[in-house]
Parts: structure tokens; sequence; C-alpha cells
């Protein structure tokens, strides 16, 4: 080290025996060739105790080989570098105590050969600032943690409570929806009933007026016409009233469905029948029931659907003209189809055809309610079935009413 000396000695003394962090100088083999005082304190040795000492002595024995392995290998390459990047260090007192530290390596090439140059600075305190710190985040995180779930059951219960609250809220709302659209029902038939209602009236009034004119036998026939006049009065009167007491009751949830074990065939045939008589010159009902005859559902429902099913047939068919009738009894499913030969319906109105009050752009010089196929459409829903419909302007509509059927128990 007498080149380090000669060149610059007194900047070195200064450097070297001031300086407020270990200096430490090895030879080629490792051995301690100087120790500024600094770090003879730091370690607790005097000058004549550490130089001649192989380094590894100030480092734990658990790391001693594998140091000498570090040593070895940074000779053969040396450059100045911090030792172990990535890794907490440790050295070790005379009393055998041990302390964190970090240390950088230098190299000084003099005539004797290749000298490492150690700076050792002891960060302790360091460490402990940077445990105290780690403490206090883990403190803070637990903190934060309790403090979050604290928070998270107290959102859960706002959020059941807002549920609870929205729930009400929605209830509430489609009461008022069931309550608005039942005034509006209200308000519907009280102006569509003293539209339809003045017609049939009318016709009853003034074929009531003419009967007692005729006085004569031989005007029986004229006396026949207008009592048949007033029979169709009523029954159409009677139609309307039923079409706004069943929308009515499926407004406010009190069609229940009862089921009952019938025979289909001969239900549909006394139904048919009984539309026969209501039916237009040289119209004809024909009806064809494939499957088994004993059928297990809502016997009132099925014959509101199948009769206003018929209704509409017979009204907007010409005269001369088939109405068929099909139903068809299958395992787990019924089918009733009404195909007639009438005016047809277009592609436009067959989007609102099931919906409240609402009549075909080419019926509106035909009586009716527009509440017929709404009824069937609802209660079919009402048996887990549905309606389809098939039609063409001016060649006819056919009408397929499908149920969903069940064992009798």
């Amino acid at each position: 080290m007498e080149a380090v000396n000669e060149n610059g000695h007194i900047g070195f003394d200064v450097l070297f025996n001031h300086a407020t962090l270990g200096i430490l100088v090895t030879d080629p083999s490792g051995s301690i060739v100087l120790a500024n005082p600094f770090l003879l304190k730091q370690f607790g040795y005097t000058r004549d105790e550490l130089i001649g000492q192989k380094v590894e002595k100030l480092i734990p024995a658990r790391y001693g080989h594998r140091h000498v392995h570090h040593r070895e290998k940074f000779n053969q390459h040396p450059h100045s570098r911090p030792m172990g990047i990535g890794f907490d260090l440790f050295a070790t007192r005379k009393d055998g105590s041990e302390f964190p530290v970090e240390i950088s390596l230098g190299t000084n090439k003099t005539q004797d050969g290749q000298y490492v140059v150690a700076f050792v600075s002891d960060i302790s305190l360091r460490k402990e600032s940077e445990n105290a710190l780690k403490e206090l985040n883990a403190a803070l995180e637990q903190k934060v943690a309790e403090r979050t779930e604290s928070l998270s059951e107290m959102v859960s219960r706002l959020n059941r409570q807002m549920g609870e609250i929205e729930k009400k809220d929605t209830e509430l709302r489609n009461a008022l929806k069931k309550e608005k659209e039942l005034n509006e029902l209200k308000s519907r038939f009280v102006s569509l009933a003293s539209h339809e209602f003045r017609t049939p009236l009318s016709t009853v009034l003034s074929s009531i007026f003419l009967i007692s004119k005729y006085e004569h036998t031989d005007e029986q026939p004229k006396r026949e016409k207008h009592i048949q006049r007033i029979v169709s009065s009523v029954n159409m009167l009677t139609d309307i009233l039923n079409d706004f007491l069943s929308v009515g009751k499926i407004e406010e949830g009190k069609i229940q469905v009862r089921l009952s074990t019938f025979n289909v065939e001969a239900h549909i045939t006394g139904i048919v029948h009984e539309m026969k008589e209501l039916g237009k010159k040289q119209q004809e009902i024909d009806y064809v029931h494939s499957g088994d005859q004993m059928l297990h559902l809502d016997q009132g429902l099925l014959k509101h659907i199948v009769l206003n099913l018929l209704s509409n047939a017979i009204k907007f068919s010409p005269e001369n003209s088939t109405i068929r009738v099909r139903t068809e009894n299958a395992p787990g499913r019924f089918m009733v189809q009404v195909k007639d030969e009438g005016l047809g319906i277009s592609p436009e109105d067959r989007q609102h055809l099931f919906e409240r009050f609402f009549r075909g752009s080419n019926v509106t010089n035909i009586q009716g309610t527009g509440l017929g196929l709404h009824i069937v459409a609802k209660y079919a829903e009402l048996m887990n079935g549905a309606v389809t419909c098939e039609s063409e302007e001016n060649k006819g509509t056919t009408f397929t009413v499908t149920l969903k059927t069940d064992e009798p128990i």
C-alpha cells in the first residue's frame, strides 16, 4: 500500500482516519491490511487484533463459507459495485453481536497486487426505522382491513335496506300501475259502452215499437223478424258486458284455474251447436276432434276461449263460408284451432292483436270491444299455454291455442 501513501499521503490520512463510515482494505488473499478508526470502533477491535485476519472474521459464521466463494469470484473480475444487491447483509462484532450493514466495494491495483477497499455502513438505525415503519404499516393495514370489514357490513346492511325499500317501491308502483290500468279500463268502458250500446239498444227500441204496430195474424212473420233482431241485440249487449267483466277480473287477479276431467269432444260440440244459431246465412261450422276424449283442464276457461274465437270467426267471415274447428288431445298437450275464410289480418295489425281494445284497421265498421283476443291470450296464459295467429288478408285467419296438460292426481 506504499503506492497509495506516496500519491497524496495527507489527503488519504484525512479520508481514512476521519471518515464517518468504516473503511477496510484487504489483499488478494482476503487478509485485512488496513482498517480505519471508525471501522475498529464499529466492530470493537483494536488495530492489532484485526490486521492480518481474514475478512470472514467480521462476517457471521453461517455466511463465512459462501463469502469465501464470492470473494474469490470478485477477485477474478474486480470492479466497483455495491455488495449483496437484493440481500440483507450482516456483520459480527468482537462480542459476537450482529448488526445490519451496507457495503460498497472498490479496487486499487498496486505493484504488490490487487487490493479491495470496502466501505462499511452500519444501518441499524435505518433498519429499526424500516421495521418500525413496517409494523406501523401492518398495524394500519390491519386497522384498514377492520374498518373495511366494518364498512362492508354497513354497506351490506344498507344494501339490504335499500333492496327492501326498492322492493316496497316496486310493489307500490305496480299497485299504482294496476290502479291506473283499472281506472283506464273503467274510463274506456264508459266511453266504449256509450258507443257500443247505442246501436243494439236503438235496434231493440225500434223493433219493440214496430212489433206493437203488427196487430194482425198474417203479420206474424214480421213480428218474428223483429223478435230475432231483439234477441241478437240483447246477445250483443251480453257479450260486451261479459268482455268487460272478464278483463276486470283478469286485471284484479281474480281468475282462478279450476281443473277437472271432462269429455272435451262433447264439450266443444255443445259450444259449436250453441254458436251455430248466431251464424250468418249459410255459414257452416265443421268440427273434428282427434286423440283422447277425456281432458284434464279448466272447462270454463276453455269454453270462453272457444266462444271468443268462434264469435270472431262468425263476425268477420262472409255468408256461405265454412269455419273449421279442430281439437287434438295428446299426452301433455291440448290444441284447439279455429280457421275462418274471413277478412284476414294485416301483418301490421297482427303485432298488436292481443292488446286490450285493439281493433284491426279493416274491421272498424264491425261492432266489437277489441277485448276478445286479449281475454283469449290471458286465459291461455293462466293455463300454461299460448296463442298463435296465421292470417292472409281477404283469405282468412287461423288461431291456434296450445295448452299444457297434466294427468289428474
